[in-house]
């Protein structure tokens, strides 16, 4: 497992993908997902977005010869787990290559964040703070 620059992250992020629902292979996930795919030239290559919970049957992907598949986490947090060890956690810019012919699955993660909206910030309060104060928010 390793990761990629951030650059790459954030140009793929910016990317037009557009996502259909993964009905061509609903019936090996449990819950809802979307495919786009991205490229069938040198590599195939396909966005797949899992909603919470959804993961995939265990499967294999067969090859004599090279083979195997690349998950590319780039939103969410989800899990990836090969048959006899531990699950790994998957979240924005984890990179797993997984060879050819290993049993595994890889799905999200199965809570999904809410937000609990309380009481607006008054006028009176937001111009009260920072009176003569400059602060910048920096990433």
């Amino acid at each position: 497992m390793t990761n990629f620059a951030p650059e790459l992250f954030l140009r793929f992020m910016e990317s037009k993908i557009v996502l259909s629902e993964n009905t061509t292979y609903a019936k090996y996930f449990i819950g809802n997902s979307y495919l786009a795919q991205i490229s069938e030239a040198q590599v195939s290559f396909a966005n797949v977005t899992f909603e919470p919970g959804c993961r995939n049957n265990w499967h294999i992907h067969k090859a004599d010869n090279g083979g195997g598949q690349m998950l590319v986490g780039v939103a969410g947090r989800g899990w990836y787990q090969e048959e006899g060890k531990p699950a790994v956690e998957i979240l924005p810019g984890t990179v797993i290559h997984i060879p050819a012919n290993v049993k595994h699955w890889h799905g999200a993660a199965k809570y999904r964040v809410e937000n609990i909206w309380l009481e607006p910030v008054s006028d009176a309060y937001y111009q009260s703070i920072g009176k003569g104060e400059y602060r910048y928010w920096t990433p």
